[in-house]
């Protein structure tokens, strides 16, 4: 069932970039979601979120590992 999101025109646009010829945009963000810890997937996207709290992140990253590692 298709779905309708909406982004910044800063976002669409760098999207489009990472967009390959013929590609939709649904088979892009599969593409990107498989390749999620691909580095240069990363770099490519880097710039399109914005965090209000940096500090409040990184305590959650942080507590996210350490639990993980028990």
């Amino acid at each position: 069932m298709p779905k309708t999101i909406t982004i910044r025109d800063e976002v669409y646009k760098k999207l489009i970039k990472v967009k390959r010829e013929g590609e939709s945009f649904s088979e892009l963000f599969e593409r990107l979601i498989e390749n999620f810890g691909s580095v240069e997937t990363l770099k490519k996207l880097r710039g399109c979120v914005e965090f209000k709290d940096k500090e409040a992140l990184l305590k959650e990253i942080y507590s996210m590992r350490a639990e993980r590692r028990i």
